[in-house]
């Protein structure tokens, strides 16, 4: 499963390839993949590429005219740098988006059909795809405790719940050792956490970001062609 660093190596990686550079065209090769119905894929082709940031673990590309395309990969989803034009595969290719430089291919492996693509047009249209959920890395703590302790929830649940916190954060919940702990009364429960876990500062959370992203970084398991940083 892409980790949030994962999504901010993919983010850094198609900002080099595919920022200002003209989207010739988007292919559409799953009738699972694409979620939205109000923009057509061929109204982002022709367009230059004019932004490209993480939303949660969402990878939004922004166009010309104030269209976007909304990436989700969830459990499989992978996204690959190609030769121009490169064929999608039949089994696991989902969509490809054309450059003159090369292609970007979004594939998934299995049959679950979770990755989608969304087209949309406006902020709004993008802000609605958006969970919500607290910046963990930029949260204070009296922020990261209201999160939390909002709902009696296990702090596992809570770290991995989009609408909690904008990524899914079972990596920091193993981090602090809170795997799977029961909600418990508040001296127990997610409260005694954040107090006993007060160190894990936002700061501290951030650095734990980065370094995590550095190791997707040079994970073997990544895109061969964004391994070498090109």
């Amino acid at each position: 499963m892409p980790e949030l660093p994962d999504i901010l190596v993919y983010v850094e990686a198609l900002e080099r390839r595919v920022l200002d550079r003209r989207l010739l065209r988007l292919r559409i090769n799953s009738p699972f993949v694409l979620r939205s119905a109000g923009v057509a894929p061929a109204e982002l082709e022709g367009r230059m590429v004019t932004g490209l940031r993480r939303m949660g673990k969402r990878i939004v590309i922004a166009v010309d005219d104030d269209f976007a395309a909304v990436i989700h990969l969830m459990i499989a989803g992978r996204l690959h740098w190609k030769s121009p034009g490169a064929p999608l595969s039949r089994r696991g290719g989902l969509a490809a988006f054309d450059f003159a430089e090369g292609s970007l291919l979004l594939t998934e492996a299995g049959t679950k059909h979770r990755a989608s693509l969304h087209l949309v047009r406006g902020a709004e249209g993008v802000a609605a795809l958006d969970p919500g959920g607290l910046e963990l890395a930029s949260a204070t703590l009296p922020q990261f405790k209201d999160a939390l302790t909002r709902e009696s929830h296990t702090v596992k649940r809570t770290l991995t719940d989009p609408n909690v916190f904008s990524a899914r954060h079972r990596a920091v919940a193993l981090s602090l050792g809170v795997e799977g702990r029961p909600p418990a009364p508040e001296s127990q429960g997610p409260g005694f956490w954040v107090r006993n876990r007060s160190s894990h500062s936002s700061s501290d959370r951030g650095q734990s970001v980065l370094s995590r992203r550095d190791s997707a970084r040079s994970a073997r398991s990544f895109p061969p062609v964004w391994q070498r940083g090109q």
